[in-house]
């Protein structure tokens, strides 16, 4: 349960539709854009009786041309408007990079503040439905090297309310990665429309003295299961769950590191240029360096394009028994 609040069991499917419903409802500047968030209440079923409360003025279906959504949202967002982009497969930003990363991201530094952009990406991010090489990336690495963007993954139904929502009120354009696998996962959410997450803000998800285990997003009920199991072998593992990439909580990271002395990594971007890779240089340039009594480790998805057959797409991500792994080697004595 959530202290404080009254609560719904809901999948992270109805805690989006909830989240931008309710957001819609407040401000009459919000609106989704998208290929088929409209009459077929999205490709994931993310908007689904959304058209039938707002209309398809503020639910508009859009044809199959990302260059042009994305060209509208920042415009519209230019303008006033607060524009919600599901960009259905995270794989299509590649079609609305210079939208995002030239105009979006730059406009509020070029025009000193007067240029206000609130647009959010939604982008369904990541493995696990068997969607192939072109369908199942993860490339918030890319926006996260972008100063003037936002980027969040929650992994967590309550979180992915109170971050979306957040988002939408943000004044700037935000990078929201959601994840194909996790849209069924349920768990306890808010009810209230006044429930907000600040973005920003790492969530400690889990307390331990022995290792801390920082990831975000699908990852999350991975490590969550590992730390039980470790638990089980008399380890206590501390789960820092990161929400936010950018702006990146370092407070949490270090204070954690520092308490425990071990470190490891996880996420299911490519490892090459993943996140993680930065949050492990960030940890190796601070004071938290002189806490470690273990190499920083980093666990990612392998370096290959995304294979179609599920045995072998699994393969290629950290699972459960490697991410306990990589624990009992850090919590080895040395």
């Amino acid at each position: 349960m959530i202290e404080g609040q009254e609560t719904k069991v809901m999948s992270v499917r109805d805690a989006i539709i909830q989240a931008m419903s309710e957001e819609m409802r407040r401000d009459e500047n919000v609106f989704l854009i998208g290929e088929d968030v409209g009459i077929y209440g999205g490709d994931f079923g993310t908007s689904v009786g959304m058209l039938e409360e707002f209309g398809k003025e503020r639910v508009r279906d859009t044809p199959i041309s990302e260059n042009a959504i994305s060209g509208c949202a920042v415009g519209a967002a230019l303008t006033g408007m607060r524009p919600i982009v599901d960009v259905t497969f995270m794989d299509f930003v590649v079609y609305m990079m210079d939208n995002i990363v030239n105009q979006a991201a730059k406009t509020r530094y070029m025009y000193g503040g007067k240029g206000q952009v609130p647009v959010v990406f939604r982008c369904a991010a990541g493995a696990g439905i068997c969607s192939a090489a072109q369908h199942s990336q993860s490339l918030e690495s890319w926006f996260c090297h972008i100063p003037g963007l936002k980027v969040v993954a929650p992994g967590t139904p309550a979180d992915v309310k109170g971050i979306l929502k957040a988002a939408v009120r943000d004044n700037n354009p935000v990078i929201f990665l959601e994840y194909k696998s996790d849209y069924n996962v349920k768990g306890e959410v808010p009810v209230s429309p006044d429930f907000v997450l600040p973005i920003g803000k790492a969530d400690l998800k889990r307390v331990g003295k022995d290792v801390t285990v920082i990831t975000y997003g699908r990852m999350l009920r991975r490590v969550l299961e590992a730390a039980d199991m470790a638990r089980e072998k008399g380890i206590e593992v501390e789960v820092v769950d990161l929400v936010t990439l950018i702006p990146l909580d370092k407070d949490a990271i270090l204070e954690s590191v520092k308490k425990t002395g071990r470190v490891l990594l996880v996420n299911d971007a490519h490892k090459t240029g993943g996140f993680i890779g930065e949050v492990a240089a960030m940890i190796a340039e601070s004071d938290a360096f002189d806490y470690l009594d273990n190499r920083i480790l980093r666990l990612a998805a392998e370096d290959v394009p995304i294979p179609y057959n599920k045995g072998l797409e699994e393969a290629m991500y950290p699972s459960v028994e490697r991410i306990l792994k990589y624990i009992e080697r850090l919590a080895e004595k040395r």
